[in-house]
């Protein structure tokens, strides 16, 4: 597969994960994302593991929030070369605007944040 692929492995989805990602990860804030990091217990993982999340009390409808998680993946798919990292990560975006932004907006937040990500990473 090439490097544009966004495959099921790099989605994270283990419960046990995502617990201790929202306890014990560290954070930052990047209108309109905020981004929480920790290193991936999982030896074996060839790759960063990524959650998207969008709120229900924010986006009533379903169709606003896939809608929004979509874009947010492409953006992510597309750029996730920038995030240039040795340590294997999990990752999650949290949406908190508002509103319903276009695709290049959110790719180019998405990409600022990866920028500042990476700053951060280095600093903990």
């Amino acid at each position: 597969m090439g490097s544009y692929s966004f495959r099921k492995e790099e989605r994270l989805n283990r419960e046990k994960h995502i617990q201790e990602l929202f306890k014990r990860g560290s954070s930052f804030y990047s209108y309109p994302f905020k981004v929480l990091h920790l290193a991936n217990p999982d030896q074996a993982a060839g790759h960063h593991e990524v959650l998207i999340s969008v709120s229900v009390r924010n986006f009533k409808r379903a169709v606003d929030r896939n809608l929004i998680k979509r874009r947010i993946r492409e953006a992510y798919r597309l750029n996730k070369a920038q995030l240039a990292s040795t340590q294997k990560l999990m990752i999650a975006y949290i949406y908190t605007a508002k509103d319903i932004m276009p695709f290049d907006q959110i790719q180019d937040k998405l990409v600022k944040a990866i920028k500042r990500f990476d700053h951060h990473v280095e600093k903990s």
